[in-house]
């Protein structure tokens, strides 16, 4: 689905009137969305998502759902989708730059925020705290979906089930899940509209390190909470999330005895998701990655 070379995305803008002047710059690092930016004869700076396969057609749709619920409810910018057909989704590039960026050719990441900043994590958490805050019945009437607490957590163990059915699971990273699936204390006992794919590469930052945008809310819905601070640990590690977590209640962020357990086990049990993406988009190279991620040998083939 997605247009070969930068001609084809150019033409592919243009049938939606779109028309592009000047270079067009691509990053191929998306799973679901090949991304291209690129100005318009006005000289408007455009980002364009052009989706890989029909699957991601769905989360497409919620994400235009969620942000039309948020807009102007947050203290920071979300895409304002100006064209969104199963061949394009375009809107006006929002200012700043992701906190982190990945090199196309060499997948080397570079800083674009200072990971000591307290500008960072006190924006950060005060944009995560409006998100959670925001009514579940509110996202509900707009569409968005709603689970309950009780459905997250089945919802995960079904998902694990799944994956050790049809991919498998290492003996260790079982017990560890299922433990974690049957300990009360640790899951919340509410939800919140998460972002559901929150990682620095998709928070936007000023030159003082400042959050002040978020951009790919495809996964966004109403559940745990935690979803949306496992990908701050993975980067800054125990101490940025106790700091975010601070930061967060002191914005008015809803936690819980279990929360940073929690997040570590959300964490920890990424690669379940991994391998639902993996047999969701049939590619042998994911279903390889999985495996090995939970503790599996792929194997020869």
């Amino acid at each position: 689905m997605t247009p070969p070379d930068e001609k084809a995305i150019a033409e592919t803008a243009r049938r939606h009137g779109l028309e592009l002047a000047g270079d067009i710059q691509l990053n191929d690092v998306g799973l679901d969305f090949r991304v291209a930016f690129a100005t318009d004869e006005a000289g408007t700076a455009w980002v364009l998502r052009l989706p890989r396969r029909p699957d991601v057609r769905p989360r497409a749709e919620n994400e235009a759902r969620v942000l039309r619920f948020l807009k102007g409810r947050l203290p920071a910018e979300i895409p304002d989708w100006r064209i969104f057909t199963p061949e394009l989704i375009a809107y006006p590039r929002l200012a700043g730059t992701t906190a982190i960026t990945i090199d196309p050719a060499t997948k080397e990441p570079t800083w674009h925020v200072d990971k000591e900043s307290p500008a960072f994590s006190a924006s950060l958490a005060r944009i995560l705290a409006a998100l959670h805050g925001t009514h579940p019945a509110d996202a509900a009437t707009a569409g968005v979906k709603v689970s309950t607490p009780a459905q997250v957590r089945r919802a995960f163990a079904d998902d694990l089930d799944r994956v050790k059915k049809e991919v498998g699971v290492g003996e260790e990273l079982w017990r560890r899940w299922r433990s974690w699936v049957d300990d009360d204390a640790s899951w919340p006992p509410f939800t919140a509209l998460v972002h559901g794919d929150l990682y620095v590469g998709h928070v936007l930052v000023d030159e003082t390190s400042r959050a002040t945008g978020v951009l790919d809310w495809t996964e966004a819905e109403v559940s745990d909470p935690t979803i949306d601070f496992t990908g701050h640990l993975m980067a800054f590690g125990r101490d940025g999330l106790d700091r975010l977590l601070a930061d967060y209640e002191e914005a008015g962020g809803r936690t819980w005895p279990g929360v940073r357990r929690h997040t570590e086990e959300r964490l920890s049990a990424f690669p379940v998701k991994y391998a639902l993406f993996a047999l969701a988009s049939g590619t042998d190279e994911h279903l390889d990655a999985a495996k090995a991620q939970l503790g599996l040998d792929a194997g020869p083939r």
